[in-house]
């Protein structure tokens, strides 16, 4: 088997969803009742956030995720489907790729958008946050990923760093697209191609792939 895993957001979905913004007003939560957190150059990140409230303030991990939830429910009114999204999917699985996809967006939200844009029954598996103990750049949701389909030779397809990580970290393969360049090499970050076109992953694919993993 094969099989090529996406990310959501800035991969098949174009969103107005701003992370940073979303930590910030986690961050400002969690002081609430942990007091501030250590000053420092580079922002806190929602990975980063959950982490720290699962240590110290388990209580407040609700409120946390609602915040999230609220940012992702107002950014979905600017969704649209990235150009060549679905020629990416379809051509993977005429490559004879099965198709997950891999976010840390909740279920909710993924499946709203996905239906709204007729990708929902595209997939083979979707792994959301709610199915994870951990958000990439944690490979947690590889281990879901890996549970259904087993050793495999598989890709990742993504935009971010945080895509490039966690596939690191899952020891596959990774595809950038349209990545923040400063970005992957800050976080060394090395990906197989970068792709302007997410319609000419399926002829990658088919050139390149050669099944490193499969058993």
């Amino acid at each position: 088997m094969r099989l090529c895993v996406f990310d959501l957001d800035h991969t098949l979905i174009r969103s107005p969803l701003d992370l940073a913004a979303m930590a910030l007003d986690m961050r400002a939560r969690l002081e609430v009742t942990c007091g501030p957190l250590a000053p420092r150059s580079d922002r806190y990140r929602v990975n980063e956030l959950i982490t720290h409230c699962r240590r110290d303030a388990p209580a407040l991990l609700d409120t946390l995720w609602a915040i999230a939830l609220d940012h992702e429910r107002r950014a979905l009114d600017g969704a649209s489907l990235e150009p060549g999204a679905r020629d990416a999917i379809e051509g993977a699985r005429a490559a004879r790729f099965a198709v997950a996809l891999w976010t840390n967006n909740a279920r909710e939200i993924t499946a709203d958008v996905l239906d709204r844009f007729g990708l929902l029954g595209g997939f083979d598996l979707i792994v959301t946050r709610d199915e994870m103990d951990a958000l990439k750049p944690d490979p947690a949701g590889w281990r879901v990923i890996r549970e259904r389909f087993g050793d495999c030779a598989a890709v990742v397809v993504g935009d971010s760093w945080v895509d490039g990580v966690a596939a690191a970290a899952a020891g596959v393969p990774f595809v950038a697209y349209r990545p923040r360049l400063e970005d992957l090499e800050r976080w060394q970050v090395k990906p197989e191609t970068i792709l302007d076109d997410l319609a000419t992953l399926p002829g990658w694919l088919a050139a390149n792939f050669d099944g490193r993993g499969e058993r």
